[in-house]
């Protein structure tokens, strides 16, 4: 028996994963505004803001965008996060 449950359709659609860019929030950047941590949307690549910064920027963007999938742009992190099912996976 498996107590981790089944990934989401959304993570189990992810290919190969978008790296982030540069180490900043691209809406952050553009308003001079600061970011706690960093997630790099795996539909366009955009890097963007946790629910931790002020702004919030990647979860803004996955509801607005319907982008689901994000992994952490933090360095040594290797993770992905689906906003709508809230599933959360190691890669």
């Amino acid at each position: 028996m498996s107590l981790t449950p089944k990934p989401c359709a959304h993570l189990q659609a992810v290919g190969d994963l978008k790296q982030p860019r540069a180490h900043a929030c691209d809406e952050c950047v553009k308003t001079g505004s600061r970011w706690v941590h960093l997630r790099t949307c795996q539909t366009c690549g955009t890097t963007l803001c946790c629910d931790s910064s002020p702004n919030q920027h990647a979860s803004k963007h996955a509801r607005t965008m319907d982008h689901p999938v994000v992994i952490s742009a933090e360095p040594g992190e290797r993770w992905l996060w689906c906003y709508p099912d809230e599933q959360f996976a190691r890669y």
